[in-house]
């Protein structure tokens, strides 16, 4: 398990992101419109997944701002930033905020993307959300990098993350 911190509190995850050089395990998410998006539907493209608690939250709601600002530079890649939250709260941010070069996808059916990626919270006051994580999946389909953010209220390293493409 990743040990991370809420506000210097410790708290876990029920295991570890997917190793470099792996396949990415295929998911199911449902999009703000209520549809169903998986990874391989994305095959041929760089996919970023920029993972968070909630989106109401200020460094979740920064994180998906700024891959939004990113994305339009990116060649053959796609964002998709992911939570738990219902997607209609995530379609009203994005009205709200003009965001329309991610896509937003809500795990909050199965929960099987936190367990699959490991990155679901195992305890503390977010138990059960996912944590703030970032991978990178290649054309291949295969990790290329990750980041298990260590103390939750920080942002991603997006400029590391973007090396990675």
């Amino acid at each position: 398990m990743a040990d991370i911190t809420l506000k210097g509190n410790a708290i876990n995850t029920i295991g570890n992101l997917p190793k470099i050089g792996e396949k990415a395990p295929d998911f199911t998410l449902t999009t703000v419109e209520l549809g169903h998006k998986k990874l391989s539907d994305f095959a041929g493209k760089n996919v970023v997944l920029n993972i968070f608690p909630s989106i109401d939250t200020g460094t979740c709601a920064t994180s998906v701002r700024e891959f939004n600002k990113k994305a339009t530079h990116l060649e053959n890649t796609v964002v998709l930033c992911i939570s738990k939250d219902l997607p209609f709260a995530q379609a009203r941010f994005c009205g709200a905020e003009g965001i329309d070069n991610v896509e937003m996808l809500s795990d909050f059916a199965t929960g099987d993307f936190g367990k699959d990626y490991q990155l679901e919270i195992k305890n503390g006051p977010l138990a059960h959300l996912l944590s703030r994580a970032v991978v990178i999946v290649d054309k291949d389909g295969k990790v290329a990098y990750t980041e298990q953010v260590s103390e939750i209220v920080d942002e991603p390293n997006y400029e590391a993350a973007l090396k990675a493409i």
